[in-house]
């Protein structure tokens, strides 16, 4: 133990998705272990290896795109360079996008951190036309630069020797403009203290309001805070429009001048088409009929139709309704004669015909069709520029084109989405959009079957479309008036435009199936027996009957009120009690619509709400939980009287 505690200590930092856990895994082995961070729910992995002789452990931190932290996951990747003995900093970055992954090479050069640059998955750039000299990169950066590619151990004696012989810390690479950097001196020449991230760094994060390293500073300056602070103020102040995005465009200019002379791009006709799209996709002129049609053949058609319909179709009434449900309820049936047992096994609510036949073949095809339409928008580099898009519109109802990203998550796994709206600024935004994702976003299962149900009737759809949006626009506009606070400042980098990769999408869309379904295979049988607990003690019928009046007030026949209750374990859950309703004829064209617009708008599932609770609070959770309930049934009832009085659907 004395010795592992003398060990030089190598810590790996960089973007997600850079082969960072690659290259930890490659240099320890079997030697690791995986624990949350003291006092988060992060997870830290560490571990030793050994070169040229000598003990080293290893550390791999969370994913960060700056030293500037937004979400929990990079606030501990900071405080680690903050707080921790650090001897060897490994600064991973993707050689396809060394040029949006230098800005934070020279923040951590700036910050005088013991620092070597990893230029990873090599192979892919040059398949760009990407033509590196390292060499030259290493002469501009002033620190050593290793070119790797860690899928294939290529380069990783080189980067062994680099860590062996490595000297010691750099200092900056060069001025920002002229105005800026007396600012910076101004502030950095009264800190006297010794910060693990230089003076330097220190005072430019104070500048940029990082409220941690402001505290860090009181403490540390003590009394001479006092001299620090009217100082910080005023250039806060003087530069309170335009200093994040200044500082950004200066580390771009030092970017390309690192970058001169040290990669040349070979521009081909795909990529030059690629920019010409990517343009367009962030123009609202080209963007917003881009976005449409993505809509429809990724959402509409594809999980919609072949999801929701064909697939469906297939395995809920032919596989499972003709050979897989007879032949099980007929076991069962053969295998006791107790009556609660059967009912519990293949009964109304039963293990088999409820949870397994909802979560096999009602929900997972929709589910597996809708991440494999997010897997390839996720890999084309989409999503940021849909940010961009509908930034202007997102400031109307508080939030921030980064919001964007747990919006759509939510059209996947809205429990998943909440605990993402960790990555936004401000609580504000945070609370608008949990509010927006537990009333007007229907996760990819319920959105599925809805959207099956609804294209059969004509005009349906449109209608549940239009009154989703407007509850959506208008529940936000109204919170963003009511809530205090600023709207957030929106800056994201944007990156390259390109086809996806076959194996990135399966690996992507395969992972995110099984993590569904094993998180709501369970949910779903626990759903079954509840119920299957409920109609046995009489306490579900009871639940059913105080619960009709609310249901039949706004138009539904009472049989529909057991597709509320499921909704409350699961929003899918609900939605495919809605299509058994449907396939035995119980449900007009205008009680189908009001009841898909009221459960989409219903109360989030027992795990959104749960989620909620973590990351909001209980009394914010209990209280979403409250208005969602309230103004759902409110819009069914309105939704009815308008669609009676003007014969829409009849």
């Amino acid at each position: 133990m004395h010795e592992e505690a003398k060990s030089p200590r190598i810590v790996l930092v960089g973007n997600p998705n850079v082969g960072k856990s690659v290259l930890f895994n490659v240099m320890t082995g079997s030697y690791t272990t995986v624990s949350n961070y003291p006092g988060t729910s992060v997870e830290i992995s560490s571990g030793r290896c050994k070169i040229e002789g000598r003990n080293y452990e290893v550390l791999d931190t969370p994913g960060m795109y700056s030293l500037m932290p937004i979400t929990d996951e990079e606030r501990v990747a900071r405080k680690i360079l903050l707080t921790d003995r650090i001897d060897i900093l490994l600064h991973v970055v993707d050689a396809r996008n060394i040029e949006r992954m230098l800005p934070m090479t020279l923040q951590l050069i700036e910050a005088g951190l013991p620092l070597i640059l990893v230029v990873n998955i090599l192979d892919e750039a040059e398949r760009l036309g990407m033509k590196f000299d390292l060499p030259r990169l290493e002469q501009n950066l002033g620190i050593p630069v290793v070119g790797t590619v860690m899928k294939r151990r290529e380069g990783l004696d080189e980067l062994q020797k680099t860590i062996a012989f490595f000297q010691g810390p750099t200092t900056a690479v060069g001025p920002y403009a002229a105005d800026l950097e007396a600012d910076i001196e101004r502030l950095s020449s009264l800190l006297s203290a010794d910060y693990s991230l230089g003076a330097r760094t220190t005072a430019i994060l104070m500048m940029q309001k990082d409220h941690e390293v402001d505290e860090l500073v009181r403490a540390e300056e003590g009394e001479g805070f006092a001299q620090i602070a009217p100082v910080l103020h005023a250039i806060k102040f003087a530069r309170r429009a335009d200093l994040n995005l200044q500082i950004s465009l200066e580390r771009k200019r030092l970017t390309r001048k690192m970058l001169e002379g040290a990669l040349e791009q070979e521009v081909t006709e795909h990529q030059m088409f690629g920019e010409r799209l990517s343009r367009w996709t962030m123009n609202p002129f080209t963007g917003v009929p881009l976005l449409l049609l993505v809509l429809y053949f990724g959402l509409y058609q594809f999980v919609g139709n072949f999801g929701a319909g064909i697939l469906v179709d297939y395995l809920e009434g032919h596989l499972f309704g003709k050979y897989i449900n007879p032949a099980v309820v007929g076991f069962f049936n053969d295998l006791t004669d107790i009556y609660w047992l059967r009912e519990l096994l293949v009964g109304e609510y039963g293990l088999w015909t409820l949870g397994f036949r909802y979560a096999i073949a009602l929900i997972l095809p929709i589910v597996g069709t809708f991440f494999l339409v997010f897997s390839i928008l996720e890999d084309t580099g989409y999503f940021p520029r849909l940010a961009m898009l509908v930034d202007r519109l997102f400031k109307k109802i508080g939030l921030s084109g980064r919001a964007v990203i747990p919006m759509v998550l939510g059209f996947g796994c809205d429990t998943m989405a909440t605990m993402v709206t960790r990555t936004l600024e401000t609580r504000r935004e945070r609370v608008i959009a949990t509010i927006l994702l537990a009333l007007a976003i229907p996760c990819s299962a319920q959105l599925g079957v809805i959207l099956g149900l609804l294209s059969a009737v004509p005009g349906a759809l449109s209608v549940w479309l239009l009154v989703i949006i407007g509850i959506f626009l208008l529940i936000g506009y109204l919170s963003a008036k009511v809530m205090p606070g600023e709207n957030p400042v929106f800056y994201m980098e944007i990156p390259p435009m390109r086809l996806p990769q076959l194996r990135n999408v399966l690996v992507k869309t395969l992972t995110r199936m099984q993590s569904y379904f094993l998180e709501i295979l369970p949910l779903f049988l626990i759903a079954s027996v509840i119920l299957w607990a409920g109609k046995m003690t009489g306490v579900l019928e009871l639940v059913v009957k105080a619960f009709t009046p609310v249901v039949t007030a706004i138009g539904l026949p009472s049989e529909a009120t057991a597709a509320f209750i499921f909704g409350f374990f699961r929003r899918d859950f609900g939605a495919a009690g809605l299509y058994d309703l449907q396939t035995a004829g119980l449900l007009s064209p205008i009680q189908l619509t009001v009841a898909a617009v009221t459960l989409t708008l219903f109360v989030p599932c027992i795990a959104q709400f749960m989620m909620m609770k973590k990351e909001r609070g209980l009394k914010v959770a209990a209280a979403i939980f409250v208005f969602v309930s309230v103004q759902a049934f409110a819009t069914g009832w309105v939704l009815n009287m308008l669609l009676l009085a003007t014969g829409v659907l009849s």
